[in-house]
């Protein structure tokens, strides 16, 4: 088994998680996240380690794919991380249902 971590293995990490995100929240309201207390504690954790992968992504990378907003998703976590109780929620299902499927169409392009 091959365990280089370089770009293309972090990417690969980044779209397992978006993609579970978008399959799990196909069907989901606001209403339905905000009350599913496992389900909302899943999508958060799948967007902490979509930063902590991202985060893992080499300058040259990141600097070849500016369209992405790479420093939002390290606040998204950050806001997360240390601020879970204030989180507006709002916030967390606009970027389940409309930023984490944009990331998972790019990031499918590139690899």
């Amino acid at each position: 088994m091959d365990n280089v971590k370089n770009d293309a293995y972090y990417v690969k990490k980044i779209l397992q998680d978006a993609n579970f995100i978008v399959e799990h929240t196909k069907n989901v309201n606001q209403k339905d996240l905000e009350e599913n207390e496992i389900l909302l504690d899943s999508m958060m954790f799948r967007m902490v380690q979509i930063a902590e992968n991202a985060s893992r992504l080499t300058s040259a990378f990141k600097s070849k794919h500016i369209s992405v907003d790479w420093h939002s998703i390290n606040g998204m976590r950050n806001r997360i991380v240390h601020d879970y109780g204030k989180v507006d929620l709002s916030i967390i299902y606009e970027t389940i249902k409309q930023d984490i499927p944009t990331l998972s169409e790019y990031l499918q392009n590139v690899i």
